[in-house]
């Protein structure tokens, strides 16, 4: 008797698939609902941007490293920010002792984000930035470097993440409560509205509930149920639909199990599409568009036989761009062991470049389309998508089930559930669980310079003792009143920056306004 056999998701699968698995045909690539792409020709006239992750020690260092992978053929820069900069706190404070630098390029002031893009085109490159609690103030210190360039606001290109309910859900570095954080996030919105017409407002990220544990049907379902809350944050703060909805952009994990992967993003599309014609009644096409950044996975990695990353990132690059992402990084091969190597960086470079350039996969779109299994794998993954989404809506929303805990448990228990089939055998890894050998073989890994924290230190001390103080603390007072009242806290803060004000010092005042999240029980 055969064993039932079951994907990472949980979900069985038949030997084989017919027609009869399938549901109705789609319509072509680039038509509503857009399950098969957001363009007719998909890659022919645009091959997606190849980003590398890439910050680590000082502004200096993680410019060295920018220019690097430009001079190799990386067409857009994804910048990684340390702890400190995330929860707002500048490098000499007591709370980030050891993590100035660490996981992440060290920002304080306007002068370490003049050093990181020293001698870069910001306009002629799109950058995207991983921040969330803070995203407003990296976003206007990007603006303010490439006003200073002579860069026009509509040449200003790139992605803030700007997501902080699943900081909330999955990561952790927030700041401030629900409430204030997402008047935050929707102030960006507006401000970029007027401001900066093509940048893109946020960065609707499931792939931090994807490595914290999420299934891929989860991964769906929490990340449309944020985007959902965003869009409604946005409509209570006066903003119409289709002013904002165009600048919404998505953020999904890639991992191994290579067909449901490709059925995902498909199933994501469509569902996002509904959602916003449907229920929010945009009228712009571009309102009803899912576009996405996809990572390959970092849980995927392994720290034993570590070369094997290669092929595990290889194919979880093909199976975001066989389902259609509009922007890819691709892992080191070393992440599992710590910051990636030069060497490491410039091998995942290739690896995008060998699938754009040499396997053909980009020539024609969807070409996974019609098949029944991947077919079936959409309509199954959108079905208990929306089963959660549903569950989320009926519990009041993504913001209230994030505060009561439900979504963290959802994701733990679906952690667990992996990792016993890991531990099991069921699921099996290689060079873990199965084809151990003994003695992997040293790898030479990144060292960050010792003294660089106390470089980093020095520096923003030397910004303090230097700059306006009069006008730095005029400015402050101006970011507590706007804090205190209800208007868009980007103009003082842009103010303030410019002035030299630090993060740290910008943060401070919204804490000393808003408080800090205290995080709900979830083990009950």
């Amino acid at each position: 008797m055969s064993t039932e056999v079951l994907n990472d998701s949980g979900l069985p699968l038949k030997p084989f698939y017919t027609p009869a698995d399938a549901g109705p045909a789609e319509p072509p690539p680039g038509e509503f609902p857009f399950t098969r792409g957001l363009r007719k020709d998909g890659y022919r006239g645009r091959l997606w941007t190849m980003r590398q992750y890439a910050g680590f020690g000082t502004a200096a260092e993680s410019n060295r490293r920018y220019k690097y992978l430009l001079e190799r053929g990386q067409t857009g820069l994804s910048v990684a920010f340390d702890l400190p900069t995330q929860i707002g706190y500048d490098s000499d404070h007591p709370m980030a002792r050891g993590e100035v630098g660490k996981v992440g390029v060290a920002i304080d002031s306007l002068r370490d984000m003049e050093i990181l893009l020293e001698g870069l085109p910001v306009d002629r490159i799109s950058t995207s930035m991983t921040i969330n609690a803070t995203a407003g103030l990296l976003l206007l210190l990007y603006q303010l470097v490439a006003e200073k360039q002579g860069t026009p606001p509509d040449k200003i290109t790139g992605t803030v993440q700007n997501d902080i309910l699943k900081e909330y859900a999955a990561r952790g570095t927030y700041i401030y409560p629900p409430g204030p954080s997402m008047r935050l996030t929707t102030d960006v919105f507006a401000y970029c509205r007027d401001e900066l017409p093509n940048w893109n407002t946020i960065s609707i990220s499931g792939y931090h509930i994807r490595e914290a544990g999420a299934t891929a049907a989860q991964e769906i379902a929490f990340t449309l149920a944020d985007g959902v809350a965003y869009v409604e944050a946005a409509l209570a703060a006066g903003l119409r639909v289709d002013d904002f909805a165009p600048r919404l952009s998505f953020f999904f994990a890639c991992h191994t199990d290579f067909f449901e992967e490709v059925a995902k993003f498909r199933t994501a599309r469509r569902m996002w599409a509904q959602i916003m014609r449907d229920r929010f009644g945009a009228k712009d096409p571009r309102s009803w568009t899912l576009r996405f950044h996809t990572q390959t996975g970092g849980v995927t990695l392994t720290a034993q036989q570590p070369l094997n990353n290669v092929v595990r990132t290889a194919l979880e690059a093909m199976s975001a761009v066989l389902g259609g992402t509009q922007s890819l990084h691709t892992n080191g091969y070393d992440e599992a062991l710590g910051l990636p190597t030069q060497e490491a960086a410039e091998l995942a470079l290739r690896t995008q470049q060998i699938l754009a350039f040499e396997t053909g996969v980009p020539e024609v779109a969807d070409p996974l389309g019609g098949s029944y299994y991947v077919e079936n794998l959409t309509d199954r993954l959108e079905e208990e998508a929306q089963q959660i989404l549903a569950e989320i809506d009926e519990m009041g929303g993504a913001v209230d089930v994030i505060e009561k805990g439900w979504m963290q448990r959802q994701i733990a228990e679906s952690a667990y559930r992996m990792q016993s089939r890991i531990e099991s055998g069921q699921r099996i890894v290689v060079g873990v669980n199965r084809f151990q050998v003994q003695g992997d073989g040293a790898l030479d890994i990144l060292k960050l310079d010792p003294h660089g924290q106390d470089e980093q230190i020095a520096a923003v001390r030397k910004v303090r003792a230097e700059r306006d103080q009069a006008a730095v603390d005029a400015a402050l007072r101006r970011l507590e009143e706007t804090a205190r009242g209800d208007g868009n806290l980007m103009s003082p803060l842009k103010e303030a920056l410019a002035a030299y004000a630090t993060i740290g010092e910008c943060c401070d005042v919204m804490r000393g306004v808003f408080g800090e999240y205290v995080p709900p029980d979830t083990s009950r």
